[in-house]
């Protein structure tokens, strides 16, 4: 008889609505044990279905107080991909001319600097080997495909976070993890508007369709929810 296929496990960073409770959503549809982190705790998510499969977190990865609680937390776990997904669109229309500095201290923090920062204190309960370090990005942070300028300070923290995120891949010892940076596609969310190309449910499934089919590749890649490469 073959023997039964080990249960992958994930880290889902900011899964309280939107991208990050989809994802953990479709993750558990597939048959994943997921450990899902919100900011609050709260109720109702839709994950209560998944108990056995699903535990819940609390942090806020902007609190260095809570941010080392968690780690302790999770050292004894291995997970197969740690998807670091917290973010904030930040003000709207706002500009480097108009934005107050209070709030490009916020965006870049959590956008940038604390997903990183949290990310090296997670890399050692990735599974040697297949596992895949994730960071929700975003075609903005493209400084090759900038030729509108649009949402330009969210751009940019996006681009510091792929910026970042390289710098973290060329300090990797070998054998590496896989690291993606992922651009989930325009959604229809809080942040992405109801006028946005495609529903959550479709964008996590092409999401966790890459994450699936890189597992073991090595390197870093920035790829949308098509597993289309998109310029640095």
């Amino acid at each position: 008889m073959a023997e039964k296929a080990a249960v992958k496990t994930a880290l889902i960073v900011g899964a309280s609505r939107g991208l990050g409770l989809g994802l953990a959503k479709e993750l558990l549809g597939r048959g994943w044990k997921v450990t899902a982190t919100v900011r609050a705790a709260k109720g109702g998510t839709g994950l209560e279905e998944f108990h056995g499969r699903v535990s819940m977190e609390t942090v806020d990865i902007n609190n260095a107080a809570m941010v080392d609680g968690f780690v302790e937390r999770m050292k004894p776990m291995v997970f197969d991909v740690v998807f670091i997904n917290a973010g904030v669109g930040g003000p709207r229309n706002k500009t480097v001319e108009t934005i107050a500095p209070e709030d490009v201290t916020f965006l870049f923090m959590t956008n940038a600097i604390s997903p990183v920062r949290l990310a090296y204190k997670l890399l050692p309960m990735l599974r040697p080997g297949t596992g895949i370090l994730a960071f929700m990005s975003s075609i903005l942070g493209s400084v090759a495909g900038n030729e509108r300028g649009g949402m330009p300070i969210y751009g940019a923290s996006k681009a510091a976070l792929n910026h970042l995120t390289r710098s973290l891949v060329a300090g990797l010892k070998e054998p590496a993890v896989t690291v993606l940076s992922l651009h989930p596609g325009w959604v229809r969310t809080d942040m992405g508007g109801d006028d946005a190309d495609i529903d959550v449910e479709t964008s996590v499934a092409g999401l966790v369709n890459v994450l699936e089919a890189k597992a073991g590749s090595g390197g870093h890649e920035f790829l949308n929810y098509r597993g289309e490469t998109i310029p640095w």
